[in-house]
């Protein structure tokens, strides 16, 4: 079954750090470019980094990078890996749902951004206390 499954968010202070992970099955994940976005309480969702398949680059918003970090792991398991999204330094605007998602055109847009994704996971909540 193809599928992504985030897990990893919650409440975290001010500062803080937390460790999303986006367990992918079902597909050879690393012929694919696959990455985060979030999406803030009345707000559009934007893209937040992403890791491709060519030569494993990495792509982040302005708004995470220097804080923020994507990583894949190394398991021998084509058809599931785990991609991370190691977020340090949380702010008050960094809340929302993230998403794990898997597309193509992952290019900045603003100070996020943008891609075509054709697959979503359901996402998980990160809360920022202050």
């Amino acid at each position: 079954q193809v599928q992504l499954v985030e897990s990893g968010g919650g409440l975290v202070q001010t500062g803080g750090s937390l460790r999303l992970s986006c367990e992918a099955s079902g597909f050879e994940v690393d012929m694919y470019d696959i990455g985060w976005f979030r999406q803030a309480p009345g707000k559009s969702r934007e893209g937040v980094a992403c890791i491709r398949a060519r030569y494993g680059v990495k792509l982040y918003a302005e708004f995470a990078e220097g804080r923020f970090a994507i990583s894949r792991d190394s398991s021998s398991d084509i058809m599931k890996k785990t991609v991370y999204l190691e977020m340090n330094a949380l702010k008050q605007e960094d809340p929302g749902v993230y998403f794990c998602a898997v597309g193509a055109a992952w290019v900045p847009r603003g100070n996020s951004l943008t891609a075509s994704i054709d697959l979503w996971g359901k996402g998980t909540q990160v809360t920022v206390g202050s």
